[in-house]
């Protein structure tokens, strides 16, 4: 592993590269919840989740959607472009779930009319809190136009990977995406598209994958792909003994 470490997260470390532009990413075995107020160790979770995003990643691509991912280059690491990210969490919802449903009162599974985005401001110290529009030009994370593509990105990685997932059976209940401005300023999808980023059902039963035991990972990979990568194969194998 790179010994230039640029940041640690919750789930990833971020290493230079000697391209400046170019960043190596390691994605761990951590699962946190409640802003890592909760953590566990799941042996094959970085594999998985690296697995995972590589496909959605050059799935977007292929679809026109530009994103910061490069290639991957192991099990459990990745090369993408560097970007500035912006501190928004933007949320697409099109199923009541979680939050959602306590804040509005609507029975967890109950569709939406039309998908819903929402942006939360990325401060653990605050809790992530859920911003309005206004809050956002008032905080100055981005400006009108900034905002107004933000929402139509996220509308359009949607509606792909809906395209996608719908026909494998997967319910794509809600999700978090993150963007940056690359060199030349330009919006790029970034950071991950996972189960640890997503809340996917089967669309059959409405019951819940991905959840954190590396084996629901495993579901979804064999979902979205119809094969399986012989390391996350591996590891699936191991976690379902």
């Amino acid at each position: 592993m790179p010994e230039n470490l640029l940041y640690e997260g919750k789930a990833k470390k971020l290493f230079l590269t000697d391209q400046p532009d170019i960043l190596h990413v390691y994605y761990k075995d951590d699962a946190t919840a409640f802003n890592g107020k909760k953590f566990a160790q799941l042996d094959g979770k970085g594999r998985l989740n690296n697995a995972i995003t590589a496909y959605f990643f050059e799935f977007l691509a292929g679809e026109g959607i530009r994103n910061h991912f490069v290639r991957r280059i192991s099990d459990t690491e990745q090369l993408v472009r560097k970007v500035e990210i912006i501190p928004l969490e933007v949320v697409v919802r099109n199923v009541a779930a979680g939050s959602l449903s306590r804040r509005i009162g609507w029975e967890e599974g109950q569709e939406l009319p039309d998908p819903i985005v929402e942006y939360y401001y990325k401060d653990d110290d605050l809790g992530d809190p859920l911003l309005a529009e206004e809050h956002i030009r008032m905080l100055r994370l981005v400006d009108a136009v900034e905002l107004a593509e933000l929402r139509s990105q996220a509308l359009l990685v949607n509606r792909t990977l809906k395209s996608l997932l719908e026909p494998k059976g997967i319910l794509l209940v809600d999700f978090k995406l993150e963007f940056g401005r690359d060199e030349n300023g330009s919006l790029l999808l970034a950071d991950e598209i996972s189960p640890d980023t997503c809340r996917f059902w089967d669309g059959t039963t409405g019951a819940p994958i991905g959840l954190p035991r590396p084996h629901n990972h495993a579901v979804v990979a064999v979902a979205i792909s119809g094969k399986v990568h012989a390391a996350v194969l591996a590891v699936a194998s191991r976690s379902c003994a």
